[in-house]
């Protein structure tokens, strides 16, 4: 008689220390025990008698419990053994356990230790741990489709941040390749979306490129009435058009005033990490008007490790906003002048108004890598007198502009 409902809601443990048995029907039964009602599966295979567990009630009600049953007859039918298939998919479910996209992922992270700057891994990691690992991270490689991975992407979408998802469509394309070179999926449907997200609109840093109007900027600078270390490192960011950060972080120990030299150690450029390992210095020569603004500095933050170091704390260095607020408070927007724009100030200017000046000196003095067998060669001190002779007209240049004068440019004669 093939059980109900009802009767196996109401049914009670009689006591037997075995359980007692209900049957359903081909091979399905109900065992009660005191610790509660459990479904099997009787069948024989290979001529020998076997038992399948198909779950607990109530979790697996009846008609699940027939579902299970009917399955494994199927698989019966097939030649298979229910009892070793259960057992293959169990493992299966251990394996993509394993091999969610969130642990993939820290993994191939601990794979770059070497490779990576601390910044950049935590940078890479932050990325993830917001906008991929709360959608995918718990799903299994194998498992994630392109419309899924794009569903996550398309979030970043909706709160403006493109750039941002199309950082992380190649982020999550680095995972599912090192998926595929561990054998955790075979394709990667990061790879699939090209074209799929909105278009980034680059946007330049803001910097100011007309003479008169740079000319205007060093005046105010000139005036600057607030914190006396700002004024200079806002003087000191037109005169050497460092990286913002190189700026703010310099220290004593990189300031040789005999020999007007400010050396940044290899590790503290931007650069990849065997590249700030086995790299050369960034040498960026002081014209004497780069030493008169150190020199104010020295009497302020001589005694310590940072030129500019934080209001706060001279422990660290002043902080990454400090040029940019200063610049607001001297009535420039973020969309005229920004602390990195002073790098585009000075390559533009001395482009076209400075005769004589090679833009790849320039360019090595902005520490812009290079490509081929000349891109190493640009920290060589064969181009020092370039350095040297390039840094002293840009500052006469300056000064020239913030007294109110115009350099026009002497072109050549074809």
């Amino acid at each position: 008689m093939a059980l109900t409902d009802t009767f196996i809601k109401n049914l009670k443990w009689a006591g037997a220390p075995a359980g007692e048995k209900h049957t359903d029907g081909q091979g399905l039964y109900l065992l009660i025990k005191a610790t509660g009602k459990y479904w099997r599966m009787n069948y024989r295979f290979a001529g020998k008698q076997k038992t399948l567990a198909i779950g607990v009630y109530p979790a697996v009600p009846l008609a699940k419990a027939r579902q299970r049953r009917d399955k494994a007859r199927e698989l019966f039918a097939d030649g298979i053994d229910p009892s070793k298939a259960k057992q293959v998919e169990k493992q299966a479910q251990v394996v993509a356990a394993a091999n969610t996209f969130e642990l993939v992922a820290r993994e191939f992270l601990v794979t770059k230790t070497d490779a990576w700057t601390p910044m950049y891994a935590a940078k890479w990691l932050r990325g993830m741990s917001k906008d991929l690992f709360p959608y995918i991270g718990s799903l299994p490689l194998a498992s994630i489709s392109a419309p899924m991975l794009l569903d996550a992407l398309r979030k970043c979408e909706k709160r403006g941040a493109i750039e941002s998802a199309h950082t992380l469509r190649q982020t999550a394309g680095q995972v599912f390749r090192y998926g595929i070179q561990t054998g955790r999926c075979v394709s990667s449907p990061a790879a699939d979306l090209q074209g799929a997200l909105k278009p980034v609109n680059t946007k330049h840093m803001a910097a100011i490129l007309e003479p008169v109007k740079v000319g205007e900027l060093m005046r105010s600078i000139a005036s600057y009435t607030g914190q006396p270390m700002t004024r200079v490192a806002l003087m000191v960011s037109a005169l050497l058009f460092q990286r913002p950060g190189n700026i703010r972080q310099m220290e004593w120990a990189w300031v040789n005033f005999d020999n007007a030299m400010l050396t940044i150690p290899s590790q503290d450029m931007k650069r990849r990490k065997h590249q700030k390992v086995n790299g050369r210095p960034h040498f960026v020569p002081l014209a004497p008007q780069a030493l008169t603004a150190l020199q104010e500095m020295q009497p302020l933050s001589g005694h310590g490790r940072y030129v500019f170091p934080s209001l706060l704390t001279g422990e660290r260095p002043m902080s990454d906003n400090t040029v940019n607020s200063a610049l607001r408070r001297m009535g420039y927007t973020n969309s005229e002048m920004t602390a990195h724009g002073f790098r585009a100030t000075a390559r533009t200017l001395m482009i076209e108004r400075l005769p004589g000046v090679s833009a790849d000196v320039i360019e090595a003095q902005l520490a812009h890598g290079k490509s081929g067998p000349l891109g190493s060669a640009y920290d060589r001190a064969e181009f020092m007198d370039q350095r040297r002779k390039m840094m002293v007209e840009w500052a006469d240049y300056l000064d020239k502009l913030r007294a109110g004068a115009e350099v026009i440019p002497i072109r050549g004669v074809a």
